[in-house]
């Protein structure tokens, strides 16, 4: 998916992987950073350390990675390994994501089972829901810039992320209707605005 906010005329030209194996192993690397989820990590991984995407980019992939069935990073990675090698690009880019990683879940899940009735273990695990929320959130701030270049402009983005806040966490509506609703009225104005 091409972006329609390509950024600056002064920003440099992005990289690209240069093979599946580089896919492969740059997103087998994100796997294993992101407890908690993976959104602060492949952010900062694809748009900043590898600059194969520009913020503008990440965001639309984002969102549509998001709105498709299955994990998010799963599909961002299929995007991103298919548009640089194809079918095969996405293989090794997901391959990368799931190989490892599974390992290391079988491995803690054995663990837990052993010890989770410890008092330790239970802190351990709701001090990582603290961390993911934070990495979540800080993920989010850091990637608001990118909305003055977005075509509903920063109030109205806003606006609309307040509404899904308020949908989903307070009023505990079914996250399928609120994206209907609030991606469909977004949709709907941004179509107006870029006619």
């Amino acid at each position: 998916m091409s972006s329609t906010f390509d950024g600056a005329a002064d920003a440099p030209p992005l990289a690209r992987p240069r093979s599946r194996t580089d896919l492969f192993i740059s997103f087998t690397l994100l796997a294993l950073q992101g407890f908690g989820g993976v959104l602060a990590v492949v952010q900062r991984e694809l748009v900043e350390n590898k600059r194969w995407m520009t913020r503008e980019e990440f965001i639309e992939e984002w969102a549509v990675a998001q709105i498709m069935p299955g994990p998010n990073v799963i599909n961002l990675s299929i995007s991103l390994g298919s548009r640089y090698f194809g079918f095969t690009g996405a293989l090794a880019a997901v391959a990368g994501l799931i190989t490892f990683p599974l390992g290391v879940l079988l491995a803690l899940a054995l663990f837990y089972a052993q010890y989770s009735g410890d008092a330790h273990m239970v802190g351990a695990v709701r001090g990582m829901g603290a961390v993911a929320a934070g990495l979540i959130t800080a993920t989010g701030l850091k990637l608001m810039p990118a909305l003055k270049r977005n075509v509903l402009g920063v109030p109205l983005s806003a606006a609309l992320g307040v509404l899904a806040f308020v949908a989903i966490a307070w009023l505990k509506l079914p996250l399928l209707w609120v994206l209907l609703a609030l991606g469909g009225v977004s949709c709907v104005l941004a179509f107006r605005k870029l006619a």
